[in-house]
């Protein structure tokens, strides 16, 4: 156990110096939040009945899942792959497992971080109301966070350099984070996007957020749509241990 918490402060370490990663991965979500809050945070969403501030509130934290467990996630790893980190820590005497436990842990607490003051500006800012599920949104972030990260890990599989990990994450994640309605409804895309929106994983989340943060339901509310985020993970895992590499694929 001393192993792990110690292994999990030094990921934690290891986030908060790399500046770039700590601003696309963290502060993105925020600038994007307290921009779009800024400018129609008190106009209404027609189609969804609701002001635009808690819709918003709700999707940047649902866009910081893809940036933060996702993104992040599968850029660092596979920077660390590329670089020769991995290959050297595999042969030390810190277990693999815990090794990859400590950094998924690690970026649960940013990515829980990041929710919670996404949560505290919305309330300063743009008086969105507290979520009346705590509880429920709290596992809902959990869920999600390993989902997105096992998808994550997935995707390292098929990055072969360093120096294209950011272009080829970043041309799934953005897509998708659009397409999927962190920003805007669905319900007003072309019935083509509205197809692909249907079969992402990030809808089925933001979908959830919005519901526990929004419509202050339950948990056992939103199961049809957890579960299809989990599926989505499930998928991520197999792909993980498929191709997750500790020995670079270049070099």
């Amino acid at each position: 156990m001393r192993l792990f918490l110690h292994e999990v402060r030094t990921e934690q370490l290891l986030f908060w110096r790399n500046r770039e990663a700590a601003f696309f991965t963290f502060f993105l979500p925020i600038i994007f939040f307290l921009v779009f809050g800024s400018i129609y945070g008190n106009s209404t969403i027609t189609k969804e009945n609701i002001r635009a501030a808690p819709f918003l509130e709700a999707g940047m934290i649902g866009y910081g899942v893809a940036s933060t467990a996702f993104a992040g996630l599968a850029i660092t790893m596979v920077i660390r792959r590329e670089s020769g980190v991995l290959k050297r820590i595999r042969a030390t005497p810190l277990p693999p497992a815990t090794y990859l436990l400590a950094v998924l842990v690690s970026t649960f607490i940013v990515f829980l971080i990041e929710a919670t003051l996404i949560i505290a500006i919305g309330r300063l800012l743009f008086s969105v109301a507290l979520p009346g599920v705590p509880f429920s949104l709290l596992i809902a972030l959990a869920i999600g966070a390993v989902a997105f990260a096992a998808m994550g890990l997935g995707l390292t599989g098929y990055v072969r350099s360093a120096e294209g990990s950011s272009a080829v994450v970043n041309f799934v994640y953005l897509p998708m984070a659009i397409i999927s309605g962190t920003f805007f409804t669905p319900k007003e895309y072309p019935s083509f996007l509205r197809a692909i929106a249907d079969v992402l994983p990030l809808t089925y989340f933001t979908k959830v957020m919005r519901e526990l943060m929004v419509q202050h339901h339950h948990i056992w509310s939103v199961a049809g749509s957890l579960a299809i985020v989990v599926l989505w993970g499930v998928i991520g895992l197999v792909a993980a241990i498929r191709g997750f590499r500790w020995q670079p694929r270049e070099g």
